[in-house]
């Protein structure tokens, strides 16, 4: 069954984009995914087409009007009623790899695409749109954000990446920072590849990527290894790492 992507928007124009390039635009090209937009001021009942208003209570900016994203969402949920409505929005639930795959699991992902001021919250309250954030930051335009989630689950899908195990072993999938990589030359600048991987012993890399994941994820990323239960404590010293590094 191809995964279906609904994406409402007032720039259709920017799709696919760089979704029409690389893994995500072969899968596209194959049928693997599918791509449809929703232009929002089609669902406008003015003769000015208008899509927002003035804050109410003030304000600089402007709010994209509740009644026209009504409209485009209710047009896109009785065609598409099992798909998921999402809302790109730095107030949404944080995109993780969890639910990335369960998006990527399902029939597929509808994403209303926010721009200048956000949305009536009215809209969250009578429809079930779920608003989602790619990250602590605010963008022009929930496009870009739009592009980084059906990337994201895109790339899952069955086919995409080849072989089922290639993403695997990929940063967040255990809860922990990827490991390291590294390839030829052998030396570089004076560089080294760790010998450990040059030793063709299968469990001493195994242990030393583990190590190394929970070792950078603790430096770099100490949320996630409050939230990862099976990452070791630090070694007392650095001398662990060096000797695994050398």
């Amino acid at each position: 069954m191809t995964w279906a992507a609904t994406i409402l928007t007032l720039y259709p124009e920017m799709f696919p984009g760089p979704l029409g390039h690389s893994l995500a635009g072969r899968a596209l090209a194959d049928g693997t995914w599918s791509l449809d937009t929703v232009q929002i001021r089609d669902f406008a009942t003015d003769k000015h087409r208008s899509v927002d208003d003035t804050p109410a209570g003030g304000g600089a900016g402007m709010v994209l009007k509740v009644d026209v994203l009504a409209a485009a969402v209710d047009h896109v949920l009785a065609r598409d009623p099992d798909v998921p409505m999402l809302a790109m929005s730095p107030r949404g639930r944080p995109l993780d790899q969890a639910l990335v795959r369960e998006l990527a699991a399902g029939p597929g992902v509808s994403v209303l695409c926010g721009r200048f001021e956000g949305f009536d919250e009215r809209l969250f309250e009578a429809r079930p749109v779920i608003p989602v954030s790619i990250g602590d930051y605010v963008l022009s335009g929930g496009e870009t954000g739009a592009f980084v989630l059906l990337d994201a689950c895109i790339r899952l899908l069955p086919g995409v990446m080849g072989a089922p195990s290639s993403g695997d072993e990929e940063s967040f999938e255990s809860g922990l920072l990827e490991y390291p990589h590294y390839t030829r030359p052998q030396v570089w600048e004076g560089r080294t590849i760790p010998e450990v991987l040059r030793s063709g012993d299968h469990a001493k890399i195994a242990a030393w990527r583990k190590q190394r994941a929970e070792d950078d994820t603790r430096l770099r990323r100490p949320d996630l290894i409050e939230r990862h239960g099976g990452a070791r404590r630090p070694p007392p010293s650095g001398a662990q790492r060096r000797e695994q590094e050398d």
